[in-house]
């Protein structure tokens, strides 16, 4: 059996990105414009890529979707783009959870922590454990401020910080470690030997879609497809709209 056209699309951030593959193959992936709404884009961004590879979108065979937490505007966008494709096409879909497609990321440890900036000084956060491509979540995503999601993990020695999160506040997590008397490092700027005992920041995706491929593609193959009516979005906090009300 042929290995399956999956398209990836990852809203859920202010740039959000896109990839084509091909099984395991990542056939092309494409970064978007952080000060250019989704809405504007997405659709033409989708031509671009299948174009470059000379696929139509009915060469595609599974629609994936990062489906939160993250932007409440991006998510939605994404989500509606996949469900119209997939309703439209007759296709299956897959949402894959940020935060997880976050840990992919960061490649394989027994602890890594997934933050993502979620508005408001806050963040969304999550701890995994990954090993040969497959993630496991270690507790539910929180909503939090940076302080609170940090000390959260204070007593775990050996931590893969991953995300745009993880960046933004490195100093607030080098601090912290220092406090607690963990070695810290940037994992592009110093060599670690081992995380058994150190706090270490990622470097970020610059493409998570390639991971929401990669991680559906795993559920895909498990038979965990869904129809689009099934796609839901994953909020962890209610709207600015429902805090209000």
């Amino acid at each position: 059996m042929a290995e399956p056209f999956i398209l990836s699309l990852e809203t859920a951030t202010l740039a959000g990105s896109i990839a084509v593959s091909r099984g395991p193959t990542i056939l092309a992936k494409q970064v978007g414009r952080p000060d250019v709404s989704h809405s504007n884009t997405l659709l033409r961004d989708i031509n671009e890529i299948l174009s470059k590879l000379d696929l139509s979108i009915r060469d595609i065979d599974l629609f994936a979707v990062a489906n939160g937490p993250g932007s409440f505007t991006g998510l939605r966008i994404g989500l509606a783009t996949v469900k119209a494709l997939a309703t439209t096409l007759d296709r299956s879909c897959i949402g894959i959870p940020t935060l997880e497609a976050i840990a992919h990321s960061a490649g394989v440890a027994d602890a890594i922590v997934a933050l993502l900036p979620a508005g408001r000084g806050e963040v969304f956060v999550q701890m995994f454990s990954t090993e040969h491509g497959a993630v496991s979540a270690s507790d539910s995503p929180q909503h939090l401020s940076p302080e609170r999601a940090i000390d959260k993990y204070i007593d775990r020695a050996g931590i893969l910080w991953a995300g745009e999160a993880a960046q933004l506040y490195s100093d607030l997590i080098q601090q912290r470690a220092t406090s607690a008397g963990y070695r810290f490092a940037v994992a592009d700027k110093q060599e670690v030997d081992s995380v058994n005992d150190a706090w270490i920041i990622t470097v970020p995706a610059l493409t998570l879609a390639e991971h929401v491929a990669s991680l559906a593609l795993v559920r895909a193959q498990a038979g965990l497809q869904t129809t689009a009516n099934s796609l839901k979005a994953i909020y962890v906090r209610p709207s600015d709209a429902e805090m209000k009300a």
